[in-house]
């Protein structure tokens, strides 16, 4: 006979996992207490590294059903979930997902539900990563310099060359800058000059 586990995570300890739990029951799910797993963990961690989640999968065996709310519960992307839905298949684990109307994750439908998921999410990167892109390419046909803010200014910096030019050390200078001795040598590098 098939036992039914449930998996409710929330990414901070401020956060309860009371919602997921009454919606998994409200679905008509019986749950033993002894098979919830909640855990605290940013959806960031794959579920694979996740400490309850590797207990959990020490529990699991072939012909149990995983219940989880929303496939964020899972992971943070559509790699990850896919991931930990393909281990949880290949040991026989049935993967329940309410958000998808209930549907098995590892069934023909949940597959394609799957592929069609992760189709969306590389489509979305894609297009992240096109704007992302764009708009640098944007910034600088504006003129704009784009990375961190110099720690010192062109007249600093023209004055600490002057400096190590008259024999300043680099460390003295770093202090007197307020600035570590790597800007300095940094500095140093760009004009050339040679201490």
């Amino acid at each position: 006979m098939s036992r039914i586990f449930a998996y409710c995570r929330v990414s901070t300890h401020e956060q309860n996992t009371e919602n997921q739990r009454r919606e998994i029951e409200a679905t008509g799910f019986a749950l033993d207490k002894r098979r919830i797993v909640e855990e605290s963990i940013s959806g960031s961690v794959a579920a694979l590294q996740r400490p309850g989640f590797i207990k959990l999968l020490d529990r699991l065996e072939a012909g149990d059903v995983l219940i989880v709310t929303k496939l964020d519960r899972l992971g943070r992307n559509a790699m990850n979930v896919r991931e930990t839905v393909e281990r949880l298949a290949q040991i026989g684990v049935r993967v329940h997902c309410l958000a998808l109307g209930g549907t098995d994750l590892t069934s023909s439908a949940g597959k394609m539900t799957m592929g069609v998921l992760n189709a969306v999410a590389e489509f979305e990167r894609d297009l992240l990563i096109e704007r992302t892109q764009s708009g640098l390419a944007r910034v600088k046909a504006e003129g704009k310099v784009l990375g961190r803010k110099p720690a010192l200014t062109p007249a600093q910096q023209s004055e600490a060359r002057a400096r190590l030019a008259q024999g300043q050390s680099v460390s003295q200078l770093a202090r007197d800058y307020k600035t570590t001795r790597q800007t300095i040598m940094r500095v140093r590098r760009i004009e050339g000059t040679t201490v």
